[in-house]
């Protein structure tokens, strides 16, 4: 740090403007924020709690149920490769699907011309009627 004495050209002479900023209220400020946000930082933990289940869980002995809804590029519904003719006949199938103890999967393969509307119909009427187990299936035709 250097300190102004005076200027050269004698007490007469205008004082030369100083050409360096004090820089000690800057580091004074800096160094009070620093520490504040060091105080105020909780600190992290990095582990996850987890309950997982305790033992190896039973082998499965039945294959599961799969249930397969197609909508051709027409809008036209199919269950199980069979056509539907209506909406109503559709949803009295989901409701069934969904009064079951254990739901049999549902995978809805939608072809890539059909209008998104229709198939967003039927995952609508499936979610309504309570259908918990629905997938999409051959996304890989819509890259």
């Amino acid at each position: 740090m250097s300190m102004n004495v005076g200027s050269p050209g004698g007490a007469g002479a205008d004082p030369e403007p100083m050409m360096e900023m004090n820089m000690t209220p800057l580091i004074d400020v800096m160094l009070v924020l620093i520490i504040m946000m060091i105080i105020t930082i909780p600190k992290q933990n990095h582990s996850v709690n987890l309950n997982m289940p305790v033992g190896t869980p039973p082998p499965s002995t039945k294959e599961p149920q799969v249930v397969t809804i197609d909508v051709d590029f027409d809008g036209t519904v199919l269950w199980d490769n069979t056509p539907i003719p209506d909406r109503a006949t559709l949803e009295a199938k989901l409701s069934n699907v969904a009064a079951m103890a254990d739901q049999p999967e549902v995978h809805l393969r939608p072809n890539k011309l059909v209008e998104y509307k229709v198939v967003a119909g039927v995952m609508a009427s499936a979610q309504r009627l309570g259908v918990t187990k629905i997938g999409m299936v051959g996304n890989e035709q819509f890259q």
